[in-house]
């Protein structure tokens, strides 16, 4: 099969794509064929080198998500092949992942496909929702209470503020000018832009500071500005993680497998509630052109390499 993998630490132009053995699924095991895989920023951290350099092994996979069906179960999988799947393949490193023809995941990493919507657009899901989903329970947040979203229309962002809406939070959505109407669709109550001050931008809506703070963005300090004193600051990056200050407890937050939560988060884009968004399409064979734009950065959904 065809699998996009990196041989060395470098830039985009280190993505290949590569004949490599079909995998075999073992007991609790299934394997998928690959209708679509989602391109993330921690695929740039893999050819990147911020997971560490390459020893040892020839070569590595990308991709943590996926959508497609069950092709063959390993010994104890009761599931049926053919049934549509959507797969949060979380190991990072390992020699094949997600963006391949097919992938072998266990159990506790997939969920079923949102029914009747596009396995394009469902490849979206797994990763963004399920960081989002866990930032926000980082965030006991009561109905009616304020949320900063930095980021708001990213792939994170974009689904924080529509699980934020379902729990009667008002939210602070801080966008480029021209995400605003997305943004109040989504579910923001109000909106700022980035070419604000932050804090000051904020606290015209929210005087006292909003209650916490989903940083998206990676913004760190400016979004830990606008939180009120003994509020709650959330991250989804570790290395730009500010310094407590004003009594607010600042956490770090990251996604594993849930099958329950990946299932439930399923369940919401099949009704409508979340909304997946693909930028742009490419076949495997131009993984390499993929990456170069996921790096170049600037589009509002995800790059989605088709196989």
């Amino acid at each position: 099969m065809r699998a996009a993998v990196v041989r060395k630490i470098g830039g985009p132009e280190a993505v290949e794509v590569v004949e490599v053995p079909l995998p075999e699924p073992g007991p609790f095991e299934v394997r998928v064929k690959v209708a679509a895989a989602a391109l993330n920023p921690a695929d740039a951290a893999v050819w990147g080198g911020f997971f560490g350099p390459m020893e040892g092994v020839e070569y590595t996979g990308l991709g943590l998500d996926a959508a497609g069906v069950i092709d063959a179960v390993g010994p104890g999988v009761l599931l049926k092949t053919g049934t549509p799947v959507i797969v949060f393949d979380a190991p990072v490193v390992r020699p094949t992942k997600a963006q391949a023809e097919y992938l072998v995941t266990d159990l506790n990493s997939l969920a079923p496909a949102p029914e009747g919507m596009d396995l394009t657009l469902a490849a979206t899901i797994p990763l963004n929702a399920m960081t989002a989903s866990l930032a926000l329970d980082h965030l006991p947040l009561r109905p009616r209470d304020t949320l900063l979203v930095t980021g708001a229309a990213g792939a994170v962002g974009g689904y924080a503020v529509e699980l934020a809406r379902t729990r009667g939070v008002r939210i602070v959505a801080q966008g480029r000018p021209e995400d605003e109407e997305f943004l109040r669709d989504r579910g923001a109550t109000w909106f700022v832009s980035r070419d604000e001050e932050l804090s000051a931008a904020v606290r015209r809506f929210v005087p006292g500071g909003v209650d916490g703070v989903l940083d998206a963005a990676a913004l760190g300090a400016p979004a830990l500005a606008a939180v009120r004193d003994g509020g709650i600051f959330v991250s989804v990056r570790l290395d730009v993680l500010p310094d407590p200050e004003r009594g607010v407890v600042v956490r770090h937050t990251f996604a594993g497998p849930e099958p329950t939560r990946l299932a439930y988060l399923s369940a919401l884009a099949e009704v409508g509630v979340l909304t997946p968004r693909v930028a742009r399409t490419y076949p495997l064979s131009q993984a390499t052109e993929a990456h170069t734009q996921l790096a170049r950065g600037g589009l509002r959904g995800r790059i989605v390499l088709v196989p």
